[in-house]
């Protein structure tokens, strides 16, 4: 704060005592680090279930932001093929942004009601409690279909 005071203009801090977290928020900083917080994020990832590619532990630990990749199709997958609005979302959870292709290609959706989810979109997720992180994981588990028997004829 004392550098933003002297005149700089964009000012980046690494937070290492968590109780200095909340002086930060609605201060003058601009970025603020804690590698804390991204340690249990990098922890969190690897114990989510499904495509789940990235997680940010929000409030203290009550929310999360999760970032998954709807795989499959319409047969295999709870998300892919289906609007939006047809997805059994757990109460409150927000769908922040789609983020659809690769590379160049690649485009930012704000997704709405309407918006068709495709096979690779990486969806970005708001969780408000986190007890309903489960039942986000498992939209984005691709189910296995049974392999069909060929049929005799006899």
């Amino acid at each position: 704060m004392l550098a933003k005071r002297l005149g700089a203009r964009r000012v980046l801090a690494l937070i290492n005592r968590r109780a200095y977290v909340d002086l930060i928020r609605g201060s003058t900083i601009d970025i603020a680090l804690s590698p804390a917080q991204t340690v249990i994020g990098e922890l969190l990832t690897h114990v989510r279930r499904g495509d789940v590619v990235a997680v940010h532990s929000l409030r203290r630990g009550a929310a999360e932001a999760m970032e998954g990749i709807a795989r499959g199709d319409r047969r295999t997958s709870q998300l892919v093929g289906r609007r939006i609005e047809e997805v059994k979302w757990p109460p409150g959870v927000t769908i922040g942004a789609i983020v659809r292709g690769e590379d160049k290609a690649q485009q930012v959706l704000m997704p709405h009601h309407d918006t068709l989810i495709e096979q690779d979109d990486h969806l970005v997720i708001f969780i408000p409690h986190k007890r309903q992180v489960r039942d986000v994981e498992r939209l984005f588990r691709e189910r296995h279909l049974p392999l069909s028997t060929p049929a005799r004829h006899g």
